[in-house]
């Protein structure tokens, strides 16, 4: 192990990882990202389903490569008796579980939460599914679009009076990748305490919930349903997407000191005098016309122009980047946000760096490819192989 690796807060914990696709496979690689060893248990008749899932580098999944970085991978057919051994070797020294079945799978592969915990008591065994242990939909299956629309997500996104939209990403998937993560961390630090492993009941849906914190309070308080706004906020205005000369710009103007501010560096002073305009709630009935006048005056320049203008006059603002201008920036380079790692047969594929940064630790310095399936099995096999 590595002096960086050494430093980081996860060195020294096991991870046992069963699982595929995109939640348990995120919350892994963040716990890897942070010195956790992970060891990922894998389906010998193909492995995780996402390294069949493209776009493809040499026959490689580019999906499965970018959330299964510095993971050892295993085939092991948990029906079989003698991989079950292998696996319950790995639980007997592990510190983690994770699993991200459908809620009912591990207690028909016979490790239950009941079971594992009373053999393995400082066990951490952490559930991601679509819908939680408990509740009516708890059998239910579920991806990620199913719990966008159900948790209320897809019903603010999108263009105003227009269709809902799912959010580009796949929030769900890695909403309850991160809570998971979260939840982990909280109970090793607990364990610390009181020598004993928790359960972990991460639910997909619950997750999504979670991120609504605005449009539920909002609905509670005022009665109103929210909507689909486009880019503007609710409650909160100049807080939008303009167009400029050649493009767009972000400017989010929170409080009626930067709304004088952003005034002031447009040559329009005399705007944040108006009563229309003067205090957050008067922009936030008068937004329409404030965007006709910002956007008349924004018009006058292009968007690199009006960057330079608002970052000297303090005013919080943004270009709408690509993602090619986006893997190039400057700043996001610097922060090691942009990683290489290899693919195929040679090949460099840029992904996602990890957004945790501590102390002056290279947090991802001498990353780990992801793993072909079942790479590690002679080296695991000759530590847990009895």
């Amino acid at each position: 192990m590595s002096m960086e690796c050494a430093q980081l807060p996860l060195a020294g914990i096991t991870v046992v990882d069963l699982t595929r696709v995109l939640s348990g496979p995120y919350c892994t690689m963040m716990l890897a990202d942070m010195g956790a060893r992970v060891i990922k248990i894998e389906n010998p008749d193909g492995g995780d389903d996402s390294r069949q899932v493209g776009p493809f580098v040499d026959g490689e999944s580019a999906y499965f490569a970018s959330i299964n970085r510095n993971k050892e991978s295993i085939a092991l057919d948990l029906k079989d008796a003698g991989d079950r051994q292998v696996l319950e070797r790995m639980l007997a020294t592990a510190d983690v579980l994770v699993e991200n079945f459908r809620a009912g799978v591990m207690e028909k592969l016979g490790f239950t939460w009941e079971d594992l915990h009373a053999r393995y008591p400082r066990l951490v065994y952490a559930s991601i599914s679509g819908f939680g242990q408990t509740g009516p939909y708890r059998a239910r299956p579920a991806y990620d679009m199913v719990v966008q629309a159900m948790g209320g997500l897809m019903s603010v996104t999108g263009e105003a009076g227009g269709n809902p939209a799912r959010v580009g990403v796949s929030i769900g998937d890695i909403g309850a990748g991160l809570y998971a993560t979260i939840g982990i961390q909280s109970a090793l630090l607990k364990r610390v305490q009181t020598g004993l492993g928790e359960r972990v009941d991460i639910s997909m849906l619950d997750c999504q919930v979670a991120l609504l914190e605005n449009p539920i309070a909002r609905y509670s308080a005022t009665g109103g349903v929210p909507q689909p706004l486009g880019t503007r906020h609710p409650s909160i205005t100049p807080f939008d997407m303009f167009a400029t000369q050649d493009g767009f710009i972000v400017i989010a103007v929170g409080n009626d000191a930067l709304f004088g501010k952003l005034c002031d560096a447009l040559g329009r002073s005399e705007w944040a005098q108006e009563d229309r305009f003067a205090t957050v709630p008067a922009r936030n009935e008068h937004h329409v016309a404030l965007k006709a006048c910002l956007e008349s005056r924004l018009a006058d320049a292009t968007t690199a122009e009006w960057e330079a203008i608002l970052e000297a006059a303090g005013v919080p603002h943004g270009p709408m980047n690509t993602v090619p201008q986006l893997v190039s920036n400057p700043h996001v380079r610097a922060r090691g946000m942009i990683l290489e790692i290899g693919i195929g047969d040679g090949k460099a594929l840029q992904v996602a760096g990890n957004p945790v940064k501590f102390g002056s630790t290279e947090a991802l310095s001498g990353v780990r490819n992801p793993p072909s399936l079942d790479q590690d099995r002679d080296r695991l096999l000759a530590e847990f192989g009895g």
